[in-house]
């Protein structure tokens, strides 16, 4: 008997050791409540890039109210404990070298990285000053091969510009009214949807593939408006990805009051976010803070 036991017992390591070989993950239980650690030194580096003005030749509209969306998004992101740094109106070469020195820098312990575009986009771009720059490049520097002090931990962008040329019409449910903006309602020129490669990737864009993104040429855009009252109400309780699909729906209540387009009057926006994250993300406060 004592044989046979001892023989069951190895038998039984055996069978583990093969599943853990061949099937790594099956000898594990995934728990679906886990989170990401929050817990480091520091919350983490937030860039903010906003571009009001752009060099003559691009024929690109001076995105007026966004200096309010820079103000609140700075407020915000320093209330939830990062390190805010916001640049206006930069050229190509200083925003690479800025995001190329974030990228290289040590976030062994910080929780995140954030970064933000204010601006103009079109076919996987994003508008600098002076010329543009490509979505992938950017967030391919923060993927593992490149910035290790950053693997495991979320990276999140969230870019205010549109991704299309289309208007998206309204349909007014039972039991919704929607309401009206009072200053004048514009549009930011298109982005296409881009995602990077590699898990923790968390990429906002404050309109679906193919419409406009609008802006109010007073209180700034929609969506970073929206973002950051929300924020301020549930940004430290909230886990972030239920965060934005509040901020969807938001958003998705609002409709064109006045424009100086008369097609574009009772049009609407929806937001989107495509997550690559791999636990739940919560921006709690830090124990002292």
């Amino acid at each position: 008997m004592y044989v046979y036991v001892c023989v069951l017992m190895d038998l039984t390591v055996i069978y583990f050791f093969v599943c853990f070989l061949y099937f790594p993950s099956s000898a594990f239980v995934l728990d679906p409540a886990e989170e990401y650690r929050m817990n480091h030194k520091r919350r983490g580096l937030a860039l903010i890039f906003n571009q009001e003005i752009f060099y003559w030749h691009l024929r690109l509209n001076t995105r007026s109210g966004t200096n309010t969306d820079k103000l609140n998004l700075i407020k915000r992101f320093e209330d939830l404990g990062f390190e805010v740094k916001a640049y206006d109106d930069s050229r190509r070469a200083d925003v690479i070298q800025i995001i190329t020195e974030a990228a290289d820098a040590n976030h062994a312990d910080a929780d995140c990285f954030v970064c933000i575009f204010l601006s103009h986009g079109q076919n996987g771009h994003i508008y600098t000053y002076d010329d543009k720059i490509e979505i992938q490049d950017i967030t391919a520097l923060f993927k593992g091969d490149k910035c290790q002090s950053l693997v495991g931990k979320p990276k999140i962008f969230i870019l205010q510009a549109c991704r299309g040329d289309k208007h998206d019409d309204p349909v007014t449910p039972m039991d919704a009214v929607d309401s009206k903006i009072a200053n004048e309602t514009v549009v930011d020129a298109g982005v296409m949807y881009t995602l990077p490669a590699g898990a923790d990737f968390l990429m906002c864009y404050s309109v679906a593939e193919g419409f406009y993104s609008h802006r109010e040429t007073v209180n700034g855009s929609w969506y970073i408006q929206d973002l950051c009252q929300l924020l301020r109400q549930y940004g430290s309780t909230l886990e972030f990805t239920e965060l934005l699909t509040l901020i969807n729906r938001k958003v998705s209540q609002r409709s064109v009051g006045m424009s100086s387009d008369p097609a574009a009057i009772g049009k609407k926006q929806v937001p989107c976010f495509a997550s690559m994250l791999t636990k739940k993300l919560y921006f709690r406060p830090k124990k002292g803070v």
